[in-house]
């Protein structure tokens, strides 16, 4: 059984489509190998997937470097994910199967309040972020995570959605009337999305129209 580094927090008629949309992702992923799987979703809303057959090792590992993985054993030095559940002053704490701390200053994302860097990033509540764990010291973001989150700063600009399948967001986009405007809508989660902004376009602008269409926290990256 793999559980997968993503969380399905909402509820109703939106936990069943992020559900299905799961399963037709892990079967999209697994559907060339000789496995079944089962998808579930634990009590504490991280999906697992339970794999059987002659390639089950092998779809566990393409399961994990898609996703991530929770696991209750961690060693210091090793890359693991985790999923952004809160912020104060002192730093930022993801779930990984438990509450992993980040202190402030092991961020490396540049100058501000954590408050100031989540924001400046798009870093929506829930989206999963790489840490590498710290055993005897602190833990810290990974190098490959400052890296692709710098890099959104640099593009055209982008709007981060938590709570909304990719699907729905790009149809919120639609019939907003912005197709045009955007690039792609690129999934960062499985209820964790961003929409890639054409050149010219403005993303506040953007959040702005697509907002009251969506419960959901948006967050504007600006280059």
């Amino acid at each position: 059984m793999v559980v997968l580094a993503t969380k399905v927090y909402v509820m109703g008629e939106g936990r069943r489509r992020a559900m299905d949309s799961l399963e037709s992702l892990v079967e999209n992923e697994l559907g060339d190998l000789d496995v079944e799987f089962t998808v579930g979703l634990r009590d504490d809303e991280f999906p697992s997937v339970t794999v059987t057959g002659e390639d089950a090792p092998v779809a566990r590992n393409l399961l994990e470097a898609e996703w991530g993985a929770i696991t209750p054993h961690r060693e210091a030095g090793e890359t693991y994910v985790g999923t952004l559940e809160s912020w104060d002053e002192d730093g930022v704490v993801l779930d990984a199967g438990e509450p992993v701390r980040i202190p402030a200053d092991e961020l490396g994302l540049g100058p501000g309040r954590p408050e100031q860097v989540r924001t400046r990033f798009g870093l929506v509540q829930h989206v999963p972020l790489r840490f590498v764990e710290g055993g005897d010291e602190p833990n810290r973001l990974a190098d490959a995570e400052r890296d692709r989150l710098y890099e959104w700063t640099r593009g055209t600009g982008r709007v981060n959605a938590n709570s909304t399948t990719r699907a729905q967001l790009r149809a919120t986009v639609n019939r907003s009337g912005h197709a045009e405007d955007i690039v792609t809508v690129e999934r960062i989660g499985l209820l964790e999305s961003s929409v890639i902004c054409r050149d010219g376009t403005d993303a506040p602008g953007l959040l702005a129209d697509i907002g009251p269409h969506l419960e959901a926290e948006l967050l504007a990256v600006v280059p």
